[in-house]
């Protein structure tokens, strides 16, 4: 990534773009240049990738772990699911997260989901939405915008009457049943139903990210290093 002048009132920039119609708008106006309150400073590169075979290569400095739900209740093997909880038990003290797959949420779900947020975002009318919740205070901004919603226990009133209101309370449904099983895993791989019993499983806030195209990617990231606060994050594409 090209290392770009800071010298220059950033404060007046992010004011002057916290009163447009965030990185979509920018888009739509027919900008050539990324803004500099967009430049994200040279980073060091990080190898890694995604394994589930326990072994590194030699081109990698670490791998995620990555556990397979298939078969997770089968009674004719009553020994998978305790391998599958101790694989999660490893990946969350190793290194705090993993990655799922065959996790049983329909593949036209999760592309309806997409196509419903993208399309939130390409609407005519306004829609409310954020752009980068730590605008005013991170170094540099994120090239994306934000739809976010609490789906449960309630789900947020100005989407009751929107186009994506029933793509919502599907994947929402699907996504609560996906982390109350992993709650469940976990919680029996570390603390017996502890994380149930203190209703960890009861919320859901989601976040759609939209990264319209960029005309100068290579200054600029949709979205920078971070660690989440809530317990528990599910992504999925």
């Amino acid at each position: 990534m090209v290392a770009t002048n800071t010298n220059y009132d950033r404060k007046s920039e992010v004011k002057a773009f916290d009163d447009t119609k965030g990185v979509k708008g920018l888009v739509d106006a027919g900008i050539t240049e990324v803004h500099r309150i967009f430049h994200h400073p040279p980073e060091s590169d990080v190898h890694y990738q995604i394994n589930n075979s326990g072994s590194d290569s030699e081109a990698t400095q670490f791998s995620i772990s990555v556990i397979d739900l298939q078969g997770l209740d089968r009674l004719d093997s009553p020994t998978k699911r305790k391998e599958i909880v101790a694989k999660v038990g490893e990946a969350s003290e190793t290194w705090g997260f993993f990655q799922i797959v065959n996790h049983g949420i329909p593949v036209e779900v999760l592309e309806e989901i997409k196509d419903g947020v993208r399309g939130l975002f390409e609407l005519a009318i306004p829609v409310v939405y954020n752009s980068n919740f730590d605008l005013y205070s991170a170094p540099a901004t994120n090239w994306r915008d934000t739809f976010l919603c609490y789906v449960a226990p309630n789900l947020t009133k100005r989407y009751h009457k929107t186009c994506i209101k029933d793509v919502l309370v599907e994947y929402s449904t699907q996504v609560m049943k996906l982390g109350k099983l992993l709650f469940e895993l976990l919680s029996e791989a570390l603390v017996p139903s502890h994380l149930k019993d203190i209703d960890c499983s009861d919320g859901l806030l989601i976040l759609g990210h939209y990264y319209p195209a960029c005309p100068q990617p290579e200054l600029t990231m949709g979205t920078s290093k971070h660690t989440d606060n809530d317990f528990l994050t599910i992504l999925l594409q």
